[in-house]
C-alpha cells in the first residue's frame, strides 16, 4: 500500500488490508510516499493506492471482497 501519515483513508485501508492479508496468509507492506518525491507526485492525489503482485489494484477505498479475490488468484 502506498500512503502517507495523517491520511484517514490510509488508516481505513490499512485495517482492511491487514485483516484480509492475515486471512489469506499473505504478507503486505506500506510505503510512505512523502519519503519519495516521484511517488508523491505520481500518487499524491490517489492515496491510498493498493498493489497486488506489483500491479496497481485500487486507490482511495479498499473493498475487502475485491482484495480477497485478487489475493486468491
Amino acid at each position: 500500500m502506498y500512503g502517507k501519515p495523517g491520511c484517514h483513508l490510509c488508516d481505513d485501508a490499512r485495517e482492511i488490508i491487514r485483516a484480509v492479508c492475515a486471512e489469506a496468509g499473505v504478507e503486505w507492506s506500506e510505503v510512505d510516499i512523502t519519503q519519495d518525491d516521484r511517488l508523491f507526485t505520481q500518487y499524491g492525489e490517489q492515496i491510498p493506492v493498493t498493489f497486488v503482485d506489483g500491479k496497481q489494484h485500487d486507490f482511495w477505498r479498499v473493498d475487502p471482497a475485491r482484495l480477497r479475490k485478487a489475493l486468491m488468484r
